[in-house]
């Protein structure tokens, strides 16, 4: 491999990865407009070459910042980046393993759209949001691993309540204003790594949103575009509404929370298959007693309102 092509090849690993690279010389195009080229054996510039503008970067720029109170959130029993070792921090440790092992090709078979990811429940009230939350902080604890959590409970949005912060537009308002960009509605956290993606206005025409083409784009858009990102939805319970099985049709993995001693096995096999065209679901055993983490695949909440 000569020069020119072991340079080719370092700059494109670098713009796979996201990185800018400067030119390390420039010439005039015909227009008399600087581009930026990679010089040759002998000196004289190559093809032109632009790094190209991510459109996360972008997004993230436009995206209004958001404070959320820690010392409450830990407070509330939720995993923070202030309290790393607490044991429901622990126990979420073993929850997202398996989910980050496919979101980054490390499983026996690669998922399609394993970076997308929505946790769910049968019925209310089994805690599917607490999951959610706790899931996607944990997972933006990662040293390299960005989350955006989607409030996809279009009927009872609770994230941003749970997180102490203000309604906001977000998800039904892309979908009902098309003029609307992804930036409008972006919450930035103060969390590194988690960015937020709320519910926004209710609407009684929200199971035909959600199954609209413009959800369809939005969510190849989603997927596609931010590749480099898990985007984690916090979804209606399967069997009381129509949305989260039209999403999980979307989805590369399904995070199916089942309430300890309450949610009934025939309960659990309905809303498993309305969901049967997603490639990978994981059951998680909430409000159980036990606490031994790693010997099975749950942990305890506390008592919380349905969602």
């Amino acid at each position: 491999m000569n020069l020119i092509e072991q340079a080719a090849r370092r700059l494109e690993q670098l713009r796979r990865s996201g990185v800018e690279i400067p030119s390390p010389a420039q010439h005039r195009g015909q227009n008399g407009n600087a581009v930026n080229s990679i010089p040759t054996a002998t000196g004289t510039p190559a093809a032109p070459v632009h790094p190209p503008v991510r459109a996360i970067d972008q997004t993230m720029a436009s995206a209004k910042a958001v404070e959320i109170d820690l010392q409450r959130l830990g407070a509330m029993g939720y995993v923070t980046p202030e309290s790393p070792r607490t044991q429901i921090a622990s126990e979420f440790r073993v929850v997202k393993r398996p989910i980050l092992r496919n979101v980054y090709d490390k499983s026996a078979a690669p998922v399609e759209r394993a970076n997308l990811v929505m946790v769910t429940s049968s019925l209310p009230g089994e805690g599917k949001t607490f999951v959610a939350v706790n899931l996607a902080i944990s997972m933006a604890m990662e040293l390299d691993t960005t989350v955006l959590l989607v409030d996809a409970d279009v009927a009872r949005p609770s994230v941003l309540q749970r997180l102490g912060l203000d309604p906001a537009p977000g998800f039904m308002d892309l979908l009902s204003d098309p003029s609307l960009a992804l930036g409008d509605v972006l919450l930035r956290t103060n969390i590194e790594r988690l960015s937020i993606l709320p519910a926004g206005k209710s609407s009684g025409r929200a199971t035909e949103l959600l199954a609209s083409v413009q959800m369809n784009r939005l969510l190849d858009d989603l997927g596609s575009r931010y590749a480099d990102r898990i985007l984690l939805f916090d979804t209606p319970p399967l069997l009381p509404s129509t949305e989260s099985a039209v999403l999980a049709s979307h989805m590369g993995q399904l995070v199916m929370v089942v309430e300890a001693e309450r949610t009934a096995h025939q309960v659990v096999a309905r809303a498993m298959a309305t969901v049967e065209t997603c490639p990978v679901v994981l059951p998680l055993l909430n409000k159980t007693s036990r606490t031994d983490v790693g010997n099975y695949y749950g942990y305890y909440a506390p008592e919380e309102k349905p969602s």
